[in-house]
């Protein structure tokens, strides 16, 4: 029976990549023009304010995460901002041209993508991987997580509907049917490219399958505040990545590392942001509540993405009607602190630093060390010098200045990729440290023709290393 359960499964997921396969042939022929009208209409078909609503709706009352209102505004902004980006992107012909070098490079598509999809993003994040992967003549492949399937069936269903609209094949859009760990894994076997965005375990589970994939890393994302800092802004923008969408983003503040002499006032303010301090008493109970098993450094599903309302419930804490966010305080990192760790809720751990700047690198990289090597850290501060010292000094992907954590994934006031998938590089066990983009959806054919032969000369090459230790054989 087990022989017969596998091969149906194995049959099932072959008759989805035919399929993929069949409807990406048609279009990798394409002009850019096409490929352009293509995306912006599956782009338009999840944006428009009746769908956005109706995709939020699905996802908060099916997966029970996040905020119905920031999911609006969250399918929206990622997927226009994604669209945005694509519109100066070439994907189609030639892309770029070296005359000095001799070089041309030719776009070519992939083929089928695996999408893995988390459960608490059926709503944006397919349909952005979808146009990443359209925008490169690719096919797609979702495989959406059981407790939200109806959500990202429903996605599917209005970016089919917009590839019926321009004359493109349905099938380049397609949904896996009850999906089930081995389905997702046979389908990560069948695919060309997997974009693997969720857990540790999803994520190796991608690096694993034999085929070509991207992944993201563990967040737990550190926001580091000095004395030269603007503290209102500062605080506004960690309330704000706090609040939004109960903070599914694993971009969102898990820890604020602050200096010593703003820290009473960051904390005030961010009070009257709508943060919550716990006292000791409370901690405690809030980490009972969060990891009830001291062994599993990962919180329980009751409290991923949820209010601070709710979660403060939980664990018996009174909290005042304006809370959004519940802050504790800790001094040290690693698995007997769990607070140091990634939460992915309405939770953000307090730090505080003294002396000079290094220190607060010091913190960083201990956090970071923990849970979310090579992911995302970021700085409030007016002073030059301890912002590029967090940059060089830390092994981080992204290093955000003076804004919201959450703009790493793109934004319209930088220039970061729009994505919801963030690699962290071979620090986090990803092969790139970028935002996933469209530029990552194709292969390209480089073309050599030759050049002036460059001079290989030994005493050009070689004249500052002779100079200074000499050229003997010896």
């Amino acid at each position: 029976m087990l022989i017969d359960h596998e091969g149906g499964l194995a049959a099932e997921v072959s008759a989805l990549v035919e399929n993929a396969r069949r409807a990406q042939i048609k279009i990798e022929n394409y002009s850019q023009q096409q490929v352009d009208e293509l995306v912006t209409a599956i782009c338009w078909s999840v944006v428009r304010p009746e769908r956005a609503r109706r995709l939020a709706r699905s996802a908060v009352d099916e997966g029970g995460f996040g905020n119905y209102e920031d999911k609006i505004g969250k399918i929206r902004n990622r997927c226009m901002g994604t669209l945005l980006d694509m519109q100066s992107v070439k994907t189609v012909g030639i892309v770029e041209e070296i005359p000095e070098k001799g070089l041309v490079k030719i776009a070519k598509p992939i083929g089928v993508v695996a999408a893995l999809i988390p459960i608490t993003g059926p709503d944006a994040t397919p349909p952005l991987k979808t146009l990443l992967a359209l925008k490169g003549r690719n096919a797609i492949i979702i495989a959406g997580h059981p407790r939200a399937q109806k959500t990202t069936e429903l996605t599917a269903e209005f970016m089919r509907g917009a590839c019926r609209q321009v004359g493109a094949p349905e099938d380049l859009i397609q949904v896996v049917k009850k999906p089930s760990l081995a389905k997702t894994q046979e389908l990560m076997k069948q695919a060309d490219l997997i974009v693997a965005t969720g857990g540790a375990v999803m994520v190796k589970a991608a690096y694993s399958s034999g085929t070509p994939a991207f992944g993201v890393g563990v967040g737990n994302a550190v926001h580091v505040v000095d004395e030269s800092a603007d503290l209102e802004d500062a605080a506004c923008c960690i309330a704000a990545a706090k609040k939004f969408d109960y903070a599914t983003s694993c971009l969102a503040d898990n820890a604020v590392v602050a200096h010593d002499s703003i820290y009473a006032d960051l904390l005030r303010r961010l009070g009257a942001a709508g943060g919550h301090l716990c006292n000791d008493v409370d901690k405690a109970r809030l980490q009972k509540v969060m990891w009830p098993d001291p062994s599993t450094h990962i919180p329980v599903l009751e409290v991923i993405a949820k209010p601070a309302a709710a979660i403060a419930r939980l664990a018996g804490i009174e909290v005042p009607d304006h809370c959004t966010f519940l802050m504790v305080e800790e001094d040290n990192v690693g698995p007997e602190f769990p607070f140091s760790g990634e939460k992915l809720n309405s939770v953000v751990t307090l730090y505080r630093y003294r002396g000079d700047f290094a220190h607060a690198v010091r913190q960083v990289n201990a956090i970071t060390r923990y849970q979310g090597q090579g992911h995302t850290c970021g700085i409030h501060s007016q002073n030059e010098a301890n912002i590029m010292e967090l940059a060089f000094q830390t092994r981080t992907g992204r290093v955000m200045v003076n804004q919201n954590l959450n703009e790493g994934a793109g934004s319209p006031r930088n220039g970061m990729p729009y994505t919801l998938s963030l690699s962290c590089g071979t620090w986090g066990g990803n092969i790139t440290t970028e935002n996933v983009n469209a530029r990552h959806m194709i292969n390209l054919t480089w073309v050599s023709r030759p050049i002036p032969p460059r001079s290989l000369d030994e005493t050009v090459l070689f004249a500052d290393h002779w100079q200074k230790y000499g050229h003997s054989e010896e």
